[in-house]
């Protein structure tokens, strides 16, 4: 089961109170009407899907409302940082 601590409202919640909110920092076009369809595409549903380390964001959806960003292991599920969303992550790494 994931267990994260909400970086705002400082509770901790367990996944069922949290919305998956898919791999973080995905910057969309400034201009998406000029993106071709396979670019479009590309940014809709091509993600990375590693064995290891993602970058994620969550929202506390039974607690304070707030979107923030964690490090997690996919495979062990441990989480190596949670921060908020105006944070950068301590290991930038590179997506």
């Amino acid at each position: 089961m994931i267990v994260i601590r909400c970086p705002y409202c400082n509770e901790q919640r367990t996944e069922e109170e949290l919305s998956y909110g898919g791999e973080a920092n995905i910057v969309r076009a400034i201009e998406p009407d000029t993106l071709s369809d396979t670019e479009w595409t590309d940014y809709l549903f091509m993600r990375n899907n590693p064995k290891g380390l993602l970058q994620e964001q969550w929202c506390c959806a039974a607690g304070c409302g707030q979107w923030f960003k964690t490090e997690r292991h996919t495979v062990t599920h441990e989480i190596t940082e949670v921060i908020r969303f105006d944070q950068q992550f301590s290991c930038k790494k590179d997506s």
